[in-house]
This record gives C-alpha cells, structure tokens and sequence, in this order.
C-alpha cells in the first residue's frame, strides 16, 4: 500500500490529511498545536491518523507540511543573533528604509526595530557602478576586520549586501568565501542568492530576514527529520513555500524566508485545485482558523502573485500567493474598548486556554462562545464528539466581559460579536477584490478552516457573492493543498531594458539562463524531464514609472512579432488597475521572473453519482439569525455531513456538522450537494 500525508500547522489545531494513493480515499484528522515546538503536533498528529486506520509507517510514500516556524520566530523575535555587512556608507540604510511612516495619521506609532541591531553592522570598503562596473575593488583588511568582529561578538548568522550586486556578485561571492574561511560555523545569507533584484532597501531586507531566520529553520530540520526518521517513515518530507509549491525541507535552509505564509499558501492552491474540478475559475478564498483569517483571490483557474510583501512591518521581497490576513478567528477575543464600542480580535485565545467553552482555562469571551450561545454550534460537543463545551463558560463570559461593561443584553452582545467580526472580514474581502477592480459578482467564496463553515453564507449575502462552495473537509483544506501541489521555484534577473520588438532576443537570453538555474534544482528534486515546466513573467512599466506589472509571457512570443501582444496584456492590465493606459507610452522592461515547476503524484478526486433519496436531517434546534430583515430564532434544521449525497438540495436555514467544521446556511439561501461532495450556497435561494 502507499499512502500520501500532508500536516497543516495552525494556530490552534494543526491538520492532517491522509490519501490512499491507489483508491484516492482520503481521511482528517486534527489535534491542538504545540506553539511552543510545533513538531509535537506534527508528529503525534502523523502517528495517530496512521495508527486509526491500521496503516503502517513504511507505507507513507509522500509526506508533506506547512509550518509557522519561520512566521512565529520573526513575530517574537526569536531569530538568531544576526551580524551584517554591506558597503562602506550604508551601514544604517537597514534603519532609515523608506522614510514612510507605518501608519499614515498616526505620529507616535513606531516603526519595528530592525532584526539587526546598530552594534552588530559593519561596512566593507567596496564600490560598484549603476551597470555593475567594477568602482573600487573590495578591501580585503575591512572585510576581514567585519568578520573578526561579528565572530567575536557570538553572531550565529551574517547578511552581506552590497550595492547594485544583483548585477555583478563577484565582491559578495569573495564576501562570502572569506567569512566561510573564517567563520565556518556561521550560516550566511548573500543578497544574490536571496533576492537578485534592484532596490537596494527591499533586497537588504531580504536578506538579513532571511540570515536572521536561518539558523532557527536549520534547526527545526534537523529535529523534524530526525523524528521523521525515528519514527520509521521512509521519505524525506516536503514544506510548503509562500508561493504555493513545495520544497525538500534541505532546500528550504537556503532560504526560510521563502516559507513565511506556508500554511495559507496551501489552503489557495486546494483552491487552485477545485476551480479545476467544478469549472468555478473566479474565486475568492476564505480561510478562517481559531487565530486569523486569510483571503485570497484566483482569477480565470489562477492565484494571484505578489513580488514583494511585508511580513511584521519588513520589506520581503520574495514571491507569495497575494493573501491577506486579519485577525478574525474563532478564538479571537471581544471586549469593549475604551470608547465603549464592541470589538473583535486581533487578539486570540489560541489553543490554550482557548475560548472559554473550551474548558482550558479560557475566561475571556470569543467569537466561538458567541456562535455557541447563538445556537449555531452544537450545544454538547464538537470535533465529531472529541470535545465537549461548556456553555455556561461562555455565558459567563460574555456576560462579565461585555455586557457589564455595556448597556447590551447578553442576546445583543453575543449577535454583535458575529457582526462585528463579519463587518471585519467583509472589509478585507473588498481590499483584494474591489479595491482591486474586481467585481465580487464575478466570484464564488470558496470556504475552508475551522470555522469558516459558520460565517461564509454572511459574508456572501453582505458582499452580492452569487455563491459559496464548501469542500467536503473543510476544517483540513490546507492540509490537504499539500498534496494536489508541485515543486516550485523562483529566479529572477533584473536588467532595465527599452522594450521594444527588437529587445525580444536580450529578454529570450534572459530566460535561457534562469532556466538553466532552474533544471539544476528540479534535476536535485529527481523530477523527470516529462514532469518539468517553465512558466515565464516580464515585470513592465512605462518609462518613468516606480514600479511594474508582472505580465505572464510564453517560450514562443519571446521574439520581435510576440511584442505586440505582450504590450497589449501590459496596457489592458494598467488600464484595470489604475484606469489608463497611455497607449503610445514608451514600455520598459525591468525584472525577468522565471518559475521552475517539477510535476509531483497528487491526490486523485472522483465523481459522484447523484442519489435518488432525499436529505432527511438528524434534528433541529433554536438558532438565532440577526443577518436577514426578521432576525432572531428560527427552527433550524440540522445534517450530519457524513448523510449528505451528491443531488441533495435542501432549503435554508440549516446547519451541517462534521469534525472539522460547522456550516451555517441562512433562511433565505439555498443548499446542494455537488458530483465532487462540495457544499454549494446559493446566496440568494433558488437557481443559478
């Protein structure tokens, strides 16, 4: 037997998913997080799926993770002590940035102190021109001055960023071979390695990022394979990049940065996967856990890139999946601040001691207390029965926390925790759809993570979403992405190039060699020469302009006749996002971006015959609902989703519950069951 494994690691619970590589079956499983070492989860996670379903640990043939390691050492600052050189004159550039304030209208919020600090800088005397030219060659006695000094001061990792080295990295190659001479115990992260590209402020902090993150992520490898290994599992796991693909956990040493929204990136590539399945290419996803909510968009079967992001207030500019984050989860905290106005998160009770129905611990009131006490949860048990609550608690809770503190009733206090938290989620869906020029009309909300199930239909009403689309193991979607993904890679050149039909054969030349560096790393993976693609971006500006558009480009339109349909996607791309395009503008070509892809095994979906019985629920209770024109109870239908068959359709209001999740589904809507098993909502009842 073989068998596929994928560990999403969360905030509160972390996921595993299990996939019978032969039959395609697949299984869920969740177990609380372990903040403090997130490998105990993953590993007693892995050993209890394999140990339910009687499946030995020499039959895990692909293994597969996600992980906040990198993501959580740089929120509580935990990286390692970090030394950085760079070229003489600009030791303090790591510090000025870009001169912009964090928040635009507040003076006295400050920006985040940089991950190294003043003492642990130091220049090398070296100078290259604008085009790469050789200025002053690097002095040998000032580098070694810089290193003897950061290995003095117990640095565990050294940066080294020059300027313009992203067009000529000779002086940082002997940089590097001189600290690695001196200093072999340190790691070292180069900026021509990380992030060859021009913004001198952008690949600085990059890099020292990246050093910074090094050796904690170096760390968490050789323990994670080592219980791996122990363990008897035969296969070297995989880890989720922020772009969406996965790397050996090796490769991912050289570059932990690369692994920042590794988690979520996994739930948008599911995402990927069913807008394939059901033919539903415009989507927006919606991943809400007990600690944040993510929301993604992927336009015509595509997620969308972006090429530079801020992680903790940091300029990174590597590749992610363009996901947005906000602190709405089920264990986000409510209390009434000091205006006397009803709030939501960002805060959260996490894992432990969660909210208060948890019985943990937890005594302040969340947004699960608030759907418990509203009906909409299941009043004894949740996790198929693992988990009992203790609706008391929650009461308790709400009642000293927000009610107390205000003139609302516990009835209007709990209802106000749901919209305040919606009214937050709905506004970070406008920021990645509206404001983006994206007509939410246009898309289907797809909806995933634990707590999803239970605020989708809302936030589909609120934002004229025609539909939601629930898969059938929500609460373990990211998970799951793990396993329908590829190996990817990213490489880039900059060069500043007039764009024109006869510049076509310089950018060709480009890519021929990025593709070189590219076949060398899926070669390194063992992917087979059938199973690797290339997929090919020219990011493009006008002449003048700050910053560019990635425009996609194909093998065959790098010559002087595919100009003029490359222009045409730039300008139809300007027009959208800022509502113009100068059409007899002159073009520039600025960074040439190839992506390698090496094709792995994935988890095998199959079709569903329609069933001929109708969906008989198993009973019904009391529910409140404060988002239709008559709020409050309603008699509301309750399915096990296990009973659900593909043809079912039944009208709201109802409730589906599973182990992983609850769906709510308003009394206006409609819901029925695909081929694939998906929920699908009609947010506004009756046909599509």
């Amino acid at each position: 037997m073989s068998y596929m494994v994928g560990v999403d690691v969360g905030g509160t619970f972390t996921d595993v998913t299990l996939v019978d590589s032969k039959t395609g079956e697949i299984k869920n499983h969740k177990v609380s997080s372990t903040p403090e070492d997130p490998s105990r989860a993953i590993m007693k996670g892995i050993k209890d799926i394999l140990e339910i379903n009687d499946i030995a640990e020499s039959d895990v043939q692909y293994l597969a993770h996600g992980t906040t390691v990198a993501t959580n050492a740089l929120i509580e600052r935990k990286g390692a002590v970090t030394g950085l050189i760079v070229t003489e004159g600009f030791r303090d550039l790591l510090e000025i940035g870009r001169q912009t304030r964090p928040s635009l209208y507040n003076f006295f919020e400050e920006k985040p102190q940089p991950v190294i600090p003043g003492n642990l800088r130091y220049e090398a005397r070296e100078r290259l021109l604008a085009n790469g030219e050789v200025y002053k060659v690097i002095d040998e006695d000032s580098l070694h001055k810089a290193i003897d000094a950061l290995k003095e001061q117990g640095v565990k990792s050294i940066a080294v960023c020059f300027l313009f080295s992203y067009l000529n990295p000779e002086h940082e190659k002997f940089a590097v071979k001189e600290i690695r001479k001196r200093f072999p115990d340190v790691y070292v992260s180069a900026s021509h390695e990380i992030v060859p590209e021009f913004r001198e402020y952008s690949r600085l902090s990059t890099t020292a990022l990246n050093a910074y993150l090094g050796p904690v992520m170096k760390n968490y490898m050789e323990n994670f394979l080592k219980s791996v290994k122990e363990y008897g599992i035969p296969v070297e796991p995989y880890i989720t990049q922020s772009n969406g693909g996965i790397i050996s956990i090796h490769e991912s040493v050289a570059s932990p940065l690369r692994t920042a929204v590794s988690g979520p990136a996994a739930g948008v590539v599911a995402a990927k996967n069913l807008a394939e399945l059901t033919g539903y290419k415009n989507m927006i996803t919606f991943d809400m856990g007990g600690t944040s909510a993510d929301f993604s968009l992927i336009e015509d079967g595509e997620p969308k890139i972006s090429m530079e992001r801020e992680v903790e207030g940091f300029p990174a500019r590597i590749p992610m999946l363009d996901i947005h984050a906000c602190g709405a989860g089920g264990g986000s905290i409510a209390y009434i601040d000091n205006g006397g106005a009803l709030k939501v998160g960002p805060e959260s009770a996490g894992s432990t001691p969660g909210p208060a129905s948890y019985g943990r611990g937890g005594t302040r009131p969340t947004v699960t207390d608030a759907n418990l006490l509203l009906g909409r949860l299941n009043p004894k048990e949740i996790l198929g029965g693992r988990m009992s609550v203790d609706m008391d608690a929650a009461k308790q809770a709400i009642q000293e926390h927000i009610c107390d503190q205000s003139k609302l009733t516990l009835e209007e206090a709990t209802a106000g925790i749901i919209s305040v938290v919606n009214a937050n989620m709905s506004r970070a869906i406008r920021l990645i759809s509206i404001q983006k020029g994206h007509d939410p009309r246009d898309f289907t909300l797809v909806s995933f993570g634990g707590a999803g199930g239970l605020h989708c239909s809302a936030l589909a009403k609120e934002l004229n979403i025609p539909r939601v689309l629930i898969p059938p193991s929500p609460g373990t979607f990211c998970s799951l992405g793990l396993l329908v993904t590829d190996v990817r890679t990213d490489y880039v050149r900059s060069t500043l190039e007039e764009a024109s039909p006869e510049s076509m054969n310089v950018v060709a030349s480009h890519f021929k060699e990025l593709k070189k560096e590219g076949v060398k790393l899926l070669e390194k993976e063992n992917i087979p020469e059938s199973k690797r693609k290339y997929e090919l971006v020219i990011d493009v500006r006008f002449k003048g302009q700050n910053y560019e558009i990635p425009i996609p480009v194909e093998w065959d339109e790098l010559t002087s006749a595919g100009f003029v349909a490359l222009k045409e996607r730039f300008e139809e791309q300007h027009e959208k996002i800022y509502g113009y395009a100068k059409k007899d503008g002159i073009l520039e070509f600025v960074n040439y971006r190839l992506t390698a892809v090496g094709q792995l095994p994935k988890a095998r979906f199959e079709k569903s015959t329609a069933a001929n019985e109708t969906a008989v629920p198993r009973a019904t209770r009391q529910v409140y609902f404060s988002e239709i024109e008559n709020s409050g109870y309603y008699e509301t239908k309750i399915f096990d989703r296990k009973n659900l068959k593909p043809g079912n359709k039944v009208q709201g209001p109802l409730i589906v519950e599973q182990m992983d999740t609850t769906i709510l589904v308003l009394p206006d809507q409609t819901m029925e069951v695909d081929d694939y098993g998906n929920l699908i909502i009609n947010t506004f009842g009756g046909e599509e």
